[in-house]
């Protein structure tokens, strides 16, 4: 057998985070570019209503409870593998409805099993910086904010190689592109740049900033001079165990599991390079055990929780899970990875998001629908590894299902929640991607490998206002 040949593909990272009304708070500019798109002042895409939230409606709803994810529930667990039919094995997942808090109901399929998180480990790295910033300043909130906004950062090195666009507002206009040595902004932005845009290179940088802030403490920031020597004259031994140390740190301290949550290194070739780092994994029990830790305020403290809550706010393209026309009014967190290989086969033609190796797309998400008095309130997890499967298109197909499975048994409990872009069509025997889009080619990929958080253009018609990349 030819061995595989790996190439990274080049696609566009547009699900952009963060409440529109952020800019003065954050400093991250091209919030305000988007808020001006969405009064016509400059183009740029028109957001679904559940995009619209002001930066005082994004905030944590359960700040102050303790809740424990109850045991699963036989019944939902089991209707939720249904939505999946026969690729179920393919899948893991798990669902918390927290629409009524005092009776949680919890559904787990496959849900111990570990996989790769690819750019949901970035999730991680926000953790482990916010904790950094905490025990520096524990009593002072303002002194965070400052290291955030003030604090500025210039690409260099550790960048190499990303193609990930990141969005630029220069006053007058966005414009979209990966970034470069020698890019400037603030740390705030660049954490935006990596939760939102999923920009690999990003992520470096903010890993960087990361390790700088660890080592020198009160004293950060500190001018390139400085930075460029810490890196250049300490061991890589030393390096990557502070990596490591600082990393397990985000984990341990918020009452997580490091043998089965953990982002392990860098997120380019370059800062695997300069800084060892070790494998990465997850399951989706234990990011669900993340995820209700952030609506409790319990991830570091309150501020920070609400903080990495606001940057997973999807407020740009909606891509994946969060894709689904049936959340086009729901307010949305959420991060995603893919990974994905191909080799040579007869007939088969390596496409994006459908690997014939391996077709990994991880997804993590809290929903609160519809976003300006949520009735439905959940939290849900998704890996798969279906082969030669369009994973985008199933994971949006998923998160349709998902939600009217939710509005269905709220129906049936007296809830009263349905909302009109729920339509009585979409079986759940019929397969997650249709097999006709497995067909459509746009050369031929011999072989292919990626590490991927790119907008992906599926073939439905949006909701109003929801963007389809194509």
């Amino acid at each position: 057998m030819r061995s595989l040949l790996p190439m990274l593909l080049l696609l566009p990272g547009l699900a952009a985070a963060y409440p529109l009304d952020g800019e003065p708070y954050t400093g991250i500019a091209r919030l305000e570019g988007y808020r001006q798109a969405q009064e016509g002042k400059v183009r740029g895409t028109q957001q679904p209503p559940g995009a619209k939230l002001t930066l005082d409606k994004v905030d944590l709803r359960l700040a102050g409870s303790r809740l424990l994810i109850p045991p699963p529930d036989p019944d939902f667990s089991q209707q939720v593998a249904d939505l999946m039919g026969t690729d179920d094995v393919y899948y893991s997942v798990a669902v918390l409805d927290i629409s009524n808090p005092a009776h949680p109901v919890y559904a787990e399929h496959q849900a111990n099993a570990r996989f790769n998180p690819g750019s949901v480990g970035k999730v991680l790295v926000a953790t482990a910086l916010f904790q950094l910033l905490a025990d520096l300043y524990p009593d002072d909130i303002a002194a965070r904010e400052r290291v955030l906004r003030d604090t500025r950062v210039v690409a260099d090195g550790f960048i190499v190689n990303d193609s990930h666009d990141v969005p630029f507002w220069d006053g007058t206009r966005l414009s979209y592109r990966p970034l470069r040595q020698g890019d400037a902004a603030n740390l705030w932005t660049y954490l935006d740049w990596m939760m939102s845009a999923s920009s690999n290179a990003a992520a470096s940088m903010v890993m960087r900033e990361m390790l700088l802030l660890a080592h020198f403490g009160k004293r950060y920031p500190v001018d390139e001079k400085q930075s460029a020597a810490f890196f250049s004259t300490t061991p890589k031994s030393k390096l990557s165990a502070l990596l490591g140390r600082v990393m397990r740190g985000g984990i341990e301290r918020n009452g997580l599991d490091p043998a089965v949550l953990q982002q392990g290194s860098f997120f380019t070739r370059a800062g695997k390079a300069r800084v060892p780092g070790n494998s990465s994994r997850g399951t989706p029990r234990e990011l669900m055990r993340w995820l209700l830790a952030l609506e409790e305020g319990r991830i570091v403290d309150v501020w920070s929780s609400r903080e990495i809550k606001r940057l997973l706010y999807v407020t740009q393209m909606r891509i994946r899970y969060a894709s689904s026309p049936a959340l086009a009014d729901a307010a949305v967190y959420f991060k995603s990875g893919s990974l994905y290989r191909c080799k040579p086969e007869p007939d088969f033609v390596c496409e994006k998001y459908q690997g014939n190796v391996e077709n990994l797309l991880n997804s993590v998400a809290i929903v609160e629908q519809p976003a300006q008095a949520p009735r439905l309130h959940y939290m849900v997890v998704i890996s798969s590894n279906r082969l030669r499967q369009n994973s985008a298109l199933a994971h949006q197909t998923l998160g349709t299902r998902l939600q009217r499975l939710l509005e269905k048994r709220h129906r049936a409990a007296g809830g009263g929640v349905e909302h009109g872009l729920v339509h009585s069509d979409d079986q759940v025997g019929h397969p997650l991607a249709a097999p006709g889009i497995l067909g459509q080619g746009h050369g031929d990929v011999a072989a292919a490998s990626a590490l991927d958080d790119g907008a992906v253009g599926v073939p439905v018609a949006p909701a109003p206002g929801l963007a389809i990349d194509q």
